[in-house]
């Protein structure tokens, strides 16, 4: 196989069809690597790093939740819901003979980690949190809640990629043009002669449901990971995690270390070869521990 990834559709126990993204062959010698994207994120953000850590000879698995990318669109937008997906990530590791592995996990991919960490501890050897702590910068939330779901279709890749700029350039100052073009291409799909985001818009129904002044801190279930390795990634310009949160982060979970990317904002794009080989070798270190994958 090589690192090209190869894509695998999953029922999971309510029926619906998910998708997911295998990089790399199985080795008893090197724990796999699951990637869990952010809330309107694809397995396709992980691409760089995935073909990276496969290249080393390391099995990788980034998954598409329901809804996001090739995955299938839930009739109940409900459903998108931090519990529902944390059943998906079960169903689709179980499925795939993954009994123990490092998270990498992007902003909502993150939470999923803490909420696994909690509920099936089993599955985790380590973890790397990209750009989310227990503590969510209500500013973020405000800005994320303020386009998902919202954004019209767009006429062309010109028209898409000046909207990105639009809402990203603040957070994202050192990106240069190639840079911000892969971004669009993530971010967004053509779809009947139009360009719109990789996601169902049904994302926003839980998103306009939330209060943005009870949203919940979850140190509860950060320090249920305090036995495991940690890394902890931040966007420099982060508008969601912010710097005091992760002081406290690593005060609480004294083996862990913190990355800052300079010049990205919510959430790194796990691009940039420094990060990436951060990643690498925090993955390297834990081969020590059991874990396989079918």
């Amino acid at each position: 196989m090589g690192t090209d990834p190869v894509s695998h559709f999953i029922q999971v126990r309510d029926g619906l069809r998910l998708h997911a993204r295998l990089h790399g062959e199985p080795d008893d010698r090197r724990l796999p690597v699951v990637c869990l994207p952010g809330l309107s994120r694809t397995a396709e953000d992980f691409d760089r790093l995935a073909r990276h850590l496969a290249a080393e000879g390391r099995r990788v698995l980034a998954l598409d939740y329901r809804g996001r990318g090739l995955s299938a669109w839930d009739p109940e937008p409900r459903n998108y819901d931090l519990q529902v997906e944390s059943n998906d990530i079960a169903d689709v590791l179980t499925a795939l003979g993954i009994t123990r592995a490092t998270f990498v996990g992007t902003s909502r991919g993150g939470l999923h980690i803490m909420l696994l960490g909690a509920l099936r501890p089993a599955f985790l050897a380590a973890a790397v949190l990209n750009d989310i702590g227990p503590v969510i910068d209500p500013a973020g939330l405000t800005r994320i809640k303020g386009y998902i779901g919202k954004a019209p279709p767009l006429p062309d890749w010109d028209a898409t990629l000046a909207a990105l700029k639009r809402i990203g350039a603040g957070h994202f100052t050192d990106l240069d043009e190639a840079e911000w073009r892969a971004y669009a291409e993530l971010t967004f799909q053509e779809k009947d002669g139009r360009i719109v985001g990789r996601y169902d818009p049904g994302l926003m129904v839980n998103l306009a449901a939330m209060d943005l002044d009870k949203v919940p801190e979850l140190w509860p279930q950060f320090d249920g990971l305090a036995a495991l390795p940690l890394l902890v990634v931040r966007g420099a310009n982060s508008d969601l995690l912010s710097p005091a949160t992760a002081a406290i982060m690593l005060a609480r979970h004294p083996g862990a270390a913190l990355v800052t990317v300079a010049g990205q904002g919510h959430a790194p794009l796990l691009r940039d070869a420094p990060t990436i080989d951060r990643i690498a070798a925090f993955v390297a270190r834990q081969d020590g521990q059991a874990g396989q994958v079918g």
